[in-house]
Parts: structure tokens; C-alpha cells; sequence
């Protein structure tokens, strides 16, 4: 894999982990949270990049949790890669936010349901960050090559692929695990969302819904299938979280969930 910056144990063999909360709640909550990764991940020798929307964009409701404010979160975000010595992500949804964000983090992510808008995918090539494109629960995994195609040609070859679960009806996602060995045919490594691929979404209240006791289950089918990593989205406490609190995996029970996971890929390798 091309190198990312500040990423450690690339050597151990594990699959690298993006994980965080859903949205950067304020700097504390985010130091927290990052300071238990780091424990957790340099004990199992998980490569790790933190995660934080420093906005959130698509939401049901308009008075829905947004943000703290685009520059104080993306500040929160580059003291948690300062103060751990790792690398972060965050998702930007406008062509626009692709050099204001890139300036705070070492990897930008095109959310899902915008990974077909090239503008976006050109903005985000040319800063030279690492993109995650997350793919599309409406496409299928062969057709994310395309995707692929718009930031290498746009002179960025540092793209990840990520799977999210595709639609199923209105109101349910379901896994494909196809689609992980085909977006590797891309030569890019391929991440598993765990989380967001258990949401139940467009739910009559406003606020999506999600089944996480299945996190655990979809986490090992990814390994095993042999996805290059996993993306997780954590909290202390999921119930009071401002955003995608219904699917996120509680903070206490994810160094349980990596070490099985590690054992898993340990065996498959």
C-alpha cells in the first residue's frame, strides 16, 4: 500500500482500522476516544487512522446535529494527529472543502451517496491527499473503477475503496461481500464499513436507525473474506451521541471485537 503518513505497524500483517466517532462532538470527547485507539491499536499492532466528520452534511431533519463549526472541529482533528502522532480522515461534500480540510488532515473522504460527483473526486485528488471513496449503496463493486479512474487521472494514485452495504427497500442496508474482492482488482486497498453498512436509514422519525449487535458479525465476514481494512465507527457512549449513535459500537467493547479479529486474520493468512 502507499504510505500514509504517521501510520504505524504497517509491518505487523493486520488490517489497518479507521475508526472514531461519528462526528467530532468537541476536543475532549475526541481525545478521549482517540487516546483508548491508540492504547488499544499499538497493543495489538492495528495500524490506525482516526476518524471525525468535522460536518455533517446529509442529514433527515434540519434540526439535526451538524457540527461545532467547520474550522473548530478540523482544529480538534489536527490536535488529535499532533497529540498521538497519527493519521486522520474526515468526509468533505463540496468541491470547495477539498484544500480547507486537506490543510487539517491526512486523508479526505467522498461519502458514498456523492462518490459519482467528479468535481468532487478531482478537488480531492489534486490537494495529494490519500482519498477514501466510500462506494455508493447504489453500485455495484465493478462499477467503482470508474471512481478510481477520475482521481489517478486526475494525477492522485492514493485512492481507497470502501464498502458500505448497498439499499435494500426503503429502509434496510445489506452486505455483498463480491464486492470487496472486486474493487480489489482496482490495486487499491479495500476497507469494510462496518457500521454504517448496518444503518436502517429513512426511518418516519428523522433519525436513522441501525442494528450494532451485527458489527461483530460483519467485521469477521469482512476479514475473512479479506478486506484490507475496516472502518468502525465508536463512542463512549452510542446512546447519547449527536450523530449515527443507533450503529455505532460502544467504545468498552472494541478492543474485544479487534483482538478476535486479528486472531481471524492471523488464521486466513
Amino acid at each position: 500500500m502507499f504510505e500514509i503518513p504517521k501510520l504505524k505497524h504497517t509491518g505487523s500483517g493486520n488490517f489497518f482500522l479507521m475508526a472514531g466517532p461519528c462526528a467530532i462532538e468537541g476536543e475532549e470527547m475526541a481525545l478521549q476516544i482517540a487516546e483508548r485507539l491508540v492504547t488499544i491499536t499499538d497493543k495489538l499492532e492495528i495500524p490506525l487512522i482516526f476518524k471525525g466528520s468535522y460536518r455533517k452534511a446529509n442529514r433527515s431533519r434540519l434540526d439535526s446535529f451538524t457540527g461545532i463549526g467547520d474550522e473548530k472541529a478540523l482544529r480538534i482533528l489536527q490536535k488529535v494527529s499532533q497529540t498521538f502522532d497519527l493519521p486522520t480522515v474526515t468526509d468533505i461534500h463540496e468541491s470547495a472543502e477539498a484544500a480547507m480540510a486537506a490543510a487539517y488532515v491526512d486523508v479526505l473522504q467522498i461519502p458514498a451517496f456523492l462518490c459519482r460527483q467528479t468535481d468532487l473526486l478531482v478537488a480531492a485528488a489534486k490537494t495529494g491527499k490519500v482519498v477514501n471513496i466510500k462506494k455508493g449503496q447504489f453500485l455495484s463493486g465493478e462499477a467503482m473503477r470508474f471512481a478510481v479512474d477520475k482521481v489517478r487521472e486526475s494525477g492522485n494514485d492514493k485512492v481507497i475503496l470502501t464498502d458500505r452495504g448497498n439499499s435494500f427497500g426503503y429502509s434496510d442496508m445489506v452486505v455483498d461481500f463480491r464486492n470487496l474482492p472486486e474493487m480489489q482488482t482496482n490495486d487499491v486497498p479495500v476497507v469494510m464499513d462496518v457500521t454504517h453498512s448496518l444503518q436502517q436509514p429513512n426511518q418516519s422519525s428523522g433519525v436513522t436507525g441501525g442494528k450494532p449487535a451485527l458489527i461483530e458479525t460483519i467485521a469477521k465476514a469482512a476479514i475473512a473474506v479479506g478486506a484490507d481494512g475496516l472502518f468502525i465507527e465508536t463512542h463512549p457512549q452510542p446512546s447519547v451521541a449527536k450523530s449515527d449513535g443507533a450503529n455505532m459500537l460502544p467504545l468498552d467493547q472494541l478492543e474485544d471485537l479487534l483482538t478476535k479479529l486479528v486472531r481471524i486474520g492471523q488464521a486466513i493468512r
